[in-house]
């Protein structure tokens, strides 16, 4: 015969271990969707997904952004890959460090075999930025891109070069002209690499148009570019977004505390036919 105080016990300990379980049970799902992918399509499938999530007993909401431990994660996910086997990146990121984004954009155009980039709901700023450089973009209906403005502090670094085109340097103070400077740096590293990029798939013209637009500041950084914006702008981009790809991002919801922000099996791929040590 159970007390109360046992029962109280049994209720604390089930309540303990039903997040816990949960965490399991949907990596498991992930998991065997991802190889379920992965045998489909012939390829390597990573998940670089950013959700809102709780932190520790106390639930706090925290953001997730594109750090160096996802750039580690994905690159090693890729030198896991043959180069004759394909990638597929999930992505659904707001942005984030743009080392990090940029590290990861250019394993992924080095990579020898088709990279292509899906995108369910949204990949802004570093997230567009590692999409630049896929062989194809695929996006849902309502995904959105985003420019990739460098951003310093809380300004974007366009913004501050206008600042010094309306207004006389002798009517600046020194901090605005340091960070102008730096500004101006950003954008043309940011424009430089963007074309660098889109170098593979766009005659020189083309590829500075793009890059011009995505970072010359023409909307805020948080403006959505739709697939049909992406389409006008000459975006390699698709809209035949595959089923299971959706399914997977459905075993992100939350609240799911504690999740990896990048996901794959840490298996070597070889392509069919070629032997472990070829």
């Amino acid at each position: 015969m159970f007390s109360l105080w046992d029962i109280f016990w049994i209720f604390f300990l089930i309540a303990a271990l039903q997040p816990y379980l949960q965490r399991r049970y949907l990596e498991s799902q992930r998991q065997g969707l991802i190889a379920r992918i992965e045998r489909k399509r012939g390829s390597r499938v990573i998940l670089l997904v950013h959700r809102q999530e709780t932190m520790g007993l106390l639930g706090f909401p925290i953001m997730r952004y594109i750090n160096i431990e996802d750039s580690e994660e994905v690159i090693r996910a890729i030198h896991l890959t043959d180069k004759d086997v394909p990638l597929d990146l999930v992505l659904h990121t707001p942005g984030g460090l743009s080392l990090a984004a940029l590290q990861i954009a250019w394993a992924l155009k080095r990579h020898p075999a088709k990279v292509t980039v899906f995108v369910p709901h949204y990949a802004m700023s570093g997230g567009t930025l590692i999409a630049l450089a896929a062989d194809e973009i695929v996006m849902c209906e309502h995904a959105v891109l985003g420019p990739v403005d460098p951003q310093l502090g809380q300004y974007p670094a366009p913004s501050i070069l206008r600042l010094l085109e309306r207004k006389p340097a002798d009517k600046v103070d020194d901090e605005t002209l340091i960070l102008a400077d730096i500004a101006e740096k950003a954008v043309a590293q940011m424009r430089d690499a963007v074309k660098g990029l889109l170098s593979d798939r766009f005659p020189p013209e083309k590829a500075e148009e793009i890059a011009r637009a995505l970072t010359e500041g023409r909307w805020t950084h948080d403006h959505p570019i739709t697939y049909e914006d992406a389409r006008a702008m000459g975006l390699p981009v698709s809209n035949e977004m595959p089923e299971e790809v959706l399914q997977l991002m459905s075993l992100y919801k939350q609240p799911v505390r504690m999740t990896p922000s990048v996901e794959y099996l840490p298996v070597p791929h070889r392509a069919p036919g070629r032997a472990e040590g070829g």
